[in-house]
């Protein structure tokens, strides 16, 4: 091979190489760009009880929708919920912190980062129960629909999403 041909085969792989590299992003979820202009989703911290599984399978949700999750195990989350003003009628298995807001329960993490998104005034988001088919909450019996609830420290509640069967 010369020279001339060799520098020719080169550009050549280098050419496939790139489009490679493309398809693999592209393959991977959404166009290069948007990927690489991605922003870094807030630090959770959860806290639940050592018993509870579905508590498990949220955070495992929040962790596979791109949130850095610390997962604590505390004795009495009813503390936790009192003093981030979690309203008691909405209460459910765990709490969590994001960026200053409280998330009470099964809160799916797309209303999680609508929120951090519209960061409207309210004090956190609360899935009141333990409704099947939310996240953590997946059964093979089915889904209900359920509304993901919005709280202020004053005590006002509001719909901020519903979610279908």
């Amino acid at each position: 091979m010369n020279s001339t041909s060799f520098r020719g085969h080169s550009r050549f792989l280098g050419l496939l190489l790139g489009f490679g590299a493309a398809a693999a992003g592209l393959s991977a979820g959404g166009s290069l760009p948007a990927r690489a202009k991605a922003p870094a989703l807030m630090p959770v911290t959860a806290y639940r009880s050592a018993s509870c599984g579905c508590c498990k399978g949220w955070v495992q949700h929040m962790r596979a929708n791109g949130f850095q999750v610390r997962d604590l195990v505390v004795a009495d989350v009813g503390v936790v919920k009192r003093r981030l003003g979690v309203p008691a009628r909405l209460a459910s298995c765990h709490t969590a912190e994001v960026a200053g807001f409280a998330l009470e329960g099964h809160v799916p993490a797309a209303d999680v980062k609508r929120l951090l998104q519209k960061r409207p005034p309210v004090a956190g988001l609360a899935l009141p129960g333990m409704p099947l088919g939310s996240p953590g909450m997946e059964s093979a019996y089915g889904k209900e629909a359920f509304t993901v609830m919005a709280f202020t420290r004053t005590g006002a509640i509001s719909s901020f999403s519903q979610h279908a069967k």
